[in-house]
């Protein structure tokens, strides 16, 4: 795994961003420019020129899933690689690349080793890859992919982080002074936490937890040369910080220095071992399964249930060993051998074991350094809290985060729980803040009187021990909490207040959402909040609380497209609405963005959709499945992905209808089997005139023009940046809505 691959090209640097104003109206599809397409990451199963006709003959047509979302990590790596970005973001980037990696791993290549333990043959997704030749194609994008971050951090990074004055010390680098600070460092805050543990016959090997940072340690006794050396393993606690800054009495000023705590150990390793000789020292990680497994139905106590899973986590399988470069063969072996690991699942890494560490760089005080500060507007007619449910009754309002702030949304849940004349609450909550604003607003809104339902996802990835906490939070204070449906985890986004209001009528506000209930991510995720007093909407939202709360085996929704009920069925519909009237010559136009796009029976409507011709633009940031650009097949269809300073997380849709209302949705969920078939999710109408052509006018009217973040799929599988006419000049999709918002800031403060 360590040896060294071709790089895919590096991207051409481009000019200065210069937001330009918004266009008046979706710009007319294009064709994706011809490119030679000499190294792609991704590619179909077989050549796509000779692809049939026939969308049930074309089996071949899609792209591995698992391909795809290392394709997505190779674009976020580009990020960490470009230099128009500021270096400490550049770094930022580089860290969420591992980030993703990690759980990677522990999801998607742990159930794939399953798969392969349980003797399972086909592929359960749209390719035909087997998941034994899933393994070998993802280690081997991994290797390069993990080599190219590697050199990025040694090459790129670390070099323009010291023409700024921040610099990584190395053992070997240290000056005296610097080393008598690192040793009385390791003396003072290191050794007195750390435990050596030895492995021989009478010490078995150690637990070594989910993603931990280990220091194996290769000695022998002088005394004694002629046995064989001994090992032992430093486990390294998180409470120790992973970057250390030097502070010695030869710092200069305005400058920082720094040293991995895996150095710091490494160097004084040998004082953990008195009377030994240490022949090398090397930190390296484990990365283990650490997929959920829960029986609902034969779970008695859910909250107990995942509890003990999430304990049992620790001690998943082992399908990753990271090590650092230059560890020799016999201490290699030893640790694979522990492990139970092959070799293929082993990483050798040239510099720091885990660069998800890394991030911590974006805590040093240089903003000259980070992108320019940006304050979420609150311009909404939303702003003002006590008004809320009046301006309400009037009209919808739809906020664009993280452009607009998410304020409005903390003070709809907030006014509810103090207003007086609001009887209930109901909320889903699948990932929310450590502080949560909205836990706090359900609490308050129980003590004072009203009825309060939340709808807690114990279940959301990564999430699970926050959510428990949630959970005792709220049944203490009162809350009625759900769990939602079995086998199904609530992933919708939806907020319901019943209100009483004049002469006694009750009346209903909802919040519809594309993204969590949670403030912190909503400053960096692009979300949509819709909130509405609309009986055809607020009517719906009550069925879908009523059907998770109660019994209701066919709920029904007027407007609301809900999963598992009537999504994928309404998703086909609309799609071949289109299709319809492109056969018949009338104009046809499909618009999509979301963050992937992998449902075999949705893929192939769309080409059924192409074929016929139907235009479709898919704005697709992770993983896409779809095959663009095969004549005969797909050759009206352009995927385009956005990677840039904020995580494109939106998901809403366009279907033109031509002689009729065009449809144009927003909600939780993508185009993928899970989302369609396995949670709950909600897919919204916009029926306010004024909020559809702000959809089509500027969302992606503005996407569609973008030229700098985007990345166009091409049939081969490879991600390419948009060309462009001397002319046109570099755009941003993002840069244009910072731009924008900035300049209602300014225009409100004249």
């Amino acid at each position: 795994m360590a040896t060294r691959r071709r790089r895919a090209p590096a991207s051409t640097p481009a000019a200065p961003i210069a937001p330009t104003a918004p266009a008046s109206a979706a710009p007319s599809p294009t064709p994706i420019p011809a490119v030679p397409d000499t190294d792609a990451v991704l590619t179909p199963t077989n050549s796509p020129a000779p692809l049939p006709v026939s969308v049930s003959q074309a089996k071949a047509a899609y792209f591995n899933r698992e391909l795809s979302w290392l394709a997505f990590n190779r674009r976020v790596l580009e990020q960490a690689q470009n230099p128009r970005h500021p270096i400490l973001e550049r770094v930022k980037f580089l860290a969420i690349v591992s980030s993703n990696l990690d759980e990677f791993f522990e999801i998607r290549v742990a159930g794939l080793i399953q798969q392969v333990d349980n003797n399972v043959q086909e592929s359960d997704g749209a390719d035909v890859i087997g998941p034994r030749e899933q393994l070998r194609r993802i280690h081997s994008v991994v290797a390069s992919l993990v080599d190219d971050q590697y050199r990025c951090w040694q090459d790129q990074l670390i070099p323009a982080l010291a023409t700024e004055g921040i610099t990584f010390a190395l053992p070997a680098s240290l000056t005296p002074g610097e080393l008598a600070w690192v040793h009385t460092y390791f003396e003072e805050q290191v050794f007195p936490v750390l435990t050596p543990l030895s492995i021989d016959q009478s010490h078995p090997f150690p637990q070594l937890g989910n993603k931990t940072l280990n220091i194996v340690v290769s000695l022998d006794d002088p005394t004694t040369p002629e046995l064989d050396r001994h090992f032992a393993i430093l486990p390294v606690p998180r409470v120790l910080p992973r970057i250390v800054s030097i502070d010695s009495s030869e710092s200069e000023k305005h400058q920082r220095r720094f040293i991995f705590l895996s150095d710091i150990i490494k160097l004084c390793a040998a004082d953990f071992f008195p009377g030994y000789h240490i022949h090398g020292a090397h930190a390296f990680r484990v990365t283990r399964n650490s997929d959920l497994y829960i029986d609902e139905e034969e779970a008695a106590n859910l909250l107990k249930k995942i509890e003990e899973e999430l304990r049992n986590l620790r001690r998943g399988a082992a399908v990753r060993l990271e090590i650092e470069d230059g560890v020799d063969d016999q201490i290699f072996s030893t640790l694979c051998d522990h492990l139970s690991l092959s070799h293929e699942y082993v990483f050798r890494l040239d510099g720091p074991v885990n660069l998800v560490r890394v991030m911590a760089l974006g805590d040093i005080d240089r903003p000259d350094l980070k992108y320019p500060n940006f304050l979420p507007v609150n311009l909404s007619p939303l702003r003002e809290p006590g008004l809320i449910f009046d301006t309400l009754r009037e009209r919808d309002i739809l906020l664009h985060h993280p452009y607009d702030s998410f304020q409005p949304v903390v003070d709809f849940v907030e006014q509810a729980a103090r207003d007086p004349q609001v009887l209930a609450i109901k909320q889903t909550l699948y990932r929310t803040s450590g502080d949560s604003p909205f836990v706090r607003a359900l609490i308050e809104a129980s003590r004072n009187g009203k009825q309060v339902t939340a709808l807690v996802e114990l279940k959301a990835r990564f999430d699970e021990a926050n959510n428990i906490q949630w959970a005792r939070q709220l049944e203490e204070a009162g809350v009625h909490v759900v769990y939602g449906l079995v086998g199904h985890k609530t992933h919708c986004k939806v907020a319901l207040v019943v209100r009483r209001e004049a002469y006694g009528k009750l009346r209903r506000y909802a919040h519809l959402g594309t993204g969590n209930y949670n403030p912190r991510t909503a400053r960096i995720y692009t979300d949509l909040s819709h909130f509405t007093s609309r009986e055809a909407l607020t009517s719906d939202a009550a069925n879908l609380f009523n059907a998770l709360t109660g019994f209701g085996r066919a709920p029904e929704f007027t407007h609301l497209l809900v999963a598992p009920y009537s999504l994928h069925r309404r998703v086909l519909e609309l799609i071949r609405r289109e299709t319809d009237h492109a056969q018949a010559g009338r104009p046809a136009r499909i618009l999509a963005k979301m963050n992937s796009l992998v449902d075999q029976e949705v893929i192939d409507a769309l080409y059924g959709a192409s074929r016929a011709g139907v235009q479709i633009d898919l704005i697709i940031r992770g993983v896409c499945c779809l095959v663009p650009g095969v004549p005969g097949l797909s050759e009206n269809i352009r995927v385009r992905s956005i990677v840039g300073r904020f995580l494109e997380h939106i998901r809403a849709f366009y279907f033109h209808n031509d002689g009729g209302e065009p449809g144009i949705y927003a909600g939780s969920a993508d185009w993928m089997p899970r989302n369609f078939f396995r949670r709950i999710e909600v897919v919204y109408p916009l029926l306010d005139p004024a909020l559809r052509r702000w959809v089509m006018d500027e969302l992606f009217a503005i996407e569609l023009q973008d030229n700098e973040c985007a990345r166009l799929l091409t049939s081969g599988g490879a991600y390419l940046r948009p060309t462009r006419a001397p002319e046109v000049p570099v755009f941003s999709a993002q840069n244009y809505f910072l731009a924008a918002a900035a300049q209602r800031a300014r225009a409100a403060e004249l």
